[in-house]
């Protein structure tokens, strides 16, 4: 009688059946296509930068340059990836970032050298985000209300503090940053420190309860509620990290400038919520991506630059902007619906 031996195992390779999907697939299904998309778009602007004006964009001091620009605001998106995933929002984080930094570069700050501006920026920003918290998470106010609120003071004070005059900075130590002969192989210390805070920001995001907590609490706040989650707390811890992220970004901008002026971060609460919701985060709260936040900081500063080499106006460039902000938006809205 003929017996029918199963061959050992490990003696042959797998044969995968006809209804199990090949390995590549699983590969391309667990892959994020918002990212590869916004991974198209800026390797599309770096082409179409290096067809127009080879030269100059391509040179390492302007790819320098697209960095070092794109990390102040990097910062300050972060942050606001945090407050927009909770389903807030923050309108004064421009208005912050220039309080901040005409703060901490007055000439009675200024006396306390490097260690006396780094900390006056921060805590400056820590300030304006308690106010910001407490107001949206223990006075009840809408985030639009409160923060709304927050950008017209801190403006109005930052205006107050340098009497409408530029502040110079002559703390040889932070100017110093701001040199080539400070850079690292090649990369300046801003993009450094935007890399380590992307890097926090992600993980703290991904990897923690806090973040857990404030996707739970941007996706349903009373469910959260009923989960054990203190959302009022957590609104507060949300609003004092982007106050953090504006303060870190107020330092970066003053190394950059070697200034302080009312003026500076105009515009930054619309370039950091364009970059979060091209990026993927939902303006009604319940996801975020760090990721794509970043991307998207990278493709609006290199859109900029592309302009500003090309000699273009910067009305088209906003045009340009708002068309792409749409667009994300339409994106948003199609997927939502077929999820």
């Amino acid at each position: 009688m003929t017996q029918h031996m199963s061959p050992p195992m490990g003696s042959a390779d797998k044969v995968p059946s006809a209804s199990e999907p090949p390995a590549w697939r699983g590969v391309f299904a667990h892959t994020d296509v918002r990212t590869l998309s916004l991974l198209g778009v800026l390797a599309a602007l770096i082409v179409i930068g290096g067809i127009t004006k080879p030269d100059e964009f391509l040179d390492t001091r302007n790819l320098q340059l697209v960095l070092t620009q794109a990390s102040v605001i990097g910062v300050v998106t972060v942050g606001m990836t945090f407050v927009i995933t909770s389903g807030g929002i923050d309108l004064s984080v421009g208005a912050i970032v220039a309080l901040a930094s005409v703060w901490a570069t007055t000439l009675a700050t200024q006396e306390y050298g490097f260690a006396g501006i780094l900390f006056t920026a921060v805590l400056v920003g820590v300030g304006c985000g308690l106010v910001n918290g407490l107001l949206v998470a223990y006075g009840a106010m809408v985030p639009f209300i409160a923060t709304l609120a927050m950008l017209a003071s801190a403006r109005g004070l930052a205006l107050q503090i340098t009497d409408g005059s530029t502040q110079i900075v002559t703390v040889p130590s932070v100017l110093d940053l701001g040199e080539r002969d400070a850079y690292i192989l090649g990369v300046p210390p801003l993009v450094m420190v935007f890399a380590v805070v992307t890097i926090i920001g992600w993980l703290v995001l991904n990897r923690t309860t806090f973040g857990r907590r404030t996707v739970a609490v941007g996706g349903n706040a009373e469910a959260a509620r009923l989960a054990g989650i203190d959302v009022r707390r957590q609104r507060l811890y949300l609003y004092l990290l982007s106050g953090l992220c504006c303060g870190i970004a107020a330092f970066l901008l003053i190394i950059l400038s070697g200034s302080g002026q009312n003026t500076n971060g105009n515009l930054y609460e619309l370039d950091a919520i364009a970059a979060a919701i091209i990026g993927g985060t939902l303006l009604s709260g319940g996801r975020g991506t760090i990721t794509g936040s970043v991307l998207g900081v990278l493709i609006f500063t290199t859109i900029t630059n592309i302009f500003a080499l090309n000699n273009l106006q910067s009305d088209v460039q906003q045009i340009a902007k708002g068309a792409i902000i749409v667009a994300a938006v339409l994106v948003q809205r199609r997927t939502a619906s077929t999820t």
